[in-house]
């Protein structure tokens, strides 16, 4: 099943902007014995918010977007401006600006997610509410309709002066 959502804020600045119109992939997430293979690391999901943002006054029946930067067992970290992911530093190219802020080294639990927006310094997400269970997703961002001239997958931002 596909369903059409739009984005509220900034927080995956430059990937996705306010008020782009976008539709995610919903069957896949709801077939536990697929869905290590879909949500995969870079994936862009769609979620309710986990218990911590609930009890801080969440709708429960509210969605929220971030991608995914750390899966089951994985080590997440963020040192000197750098995510740091199972020991490597990620190259994010499109990030302008370094990370502002410290994560101490999290490893994520067995059916759960760590999840950032991809703009990294203004994002409510993973790095100050914790991990989310994958029972939480939605459904995962595949493609953008709106603006027309952005028709296309969701993929990662361009990097800035076009550089590869």
């Amino acid at each position: 099943m596909i369903e059409p959502r739009w984005i509220p804020s900034g927080s995956m600045l430059p990937t996705l902007e306010i008020k782009d119109r976008i539709l995610i992939e919903k069957v896949r997430p709801r077939l536990s014995n697929l869905r290590n293979e879909h949500l995969t690391f870079q994936s862009v999901v769609v979620f309710h918010p986990p218990q911590q943002l609930i009890d801080a006054g969440y709708d429960k029946n509210s969605a929220l977007i971030k991608r995914i930067v750390g899966l089951p067992g994985d080590k997440v970290e963020v040192h000197k401006g750098q995510l740091i992911r199972n020991g490597e530093s990620i190259k994010e190219s499109w990030r302008e600006l370094p990370i502002n802020y410290e994560m101490d080294a999290v490893t994520v639990p067995n059916d759960s997610l760590w999840v950032l927006g991809d703009n990294r310094n203004n994002s409510l997400d993973s790095h100050l509410w914790g991990v989310l269970p994958e029972g939480n997703v939605i459904g995962t961002a595949i493609w953008r309709y709106w603006p027309i001239n952005k028709f296309g997958p969701i993929r990662f931002p361009t990097p800035p002066n076009n550089e590869s």
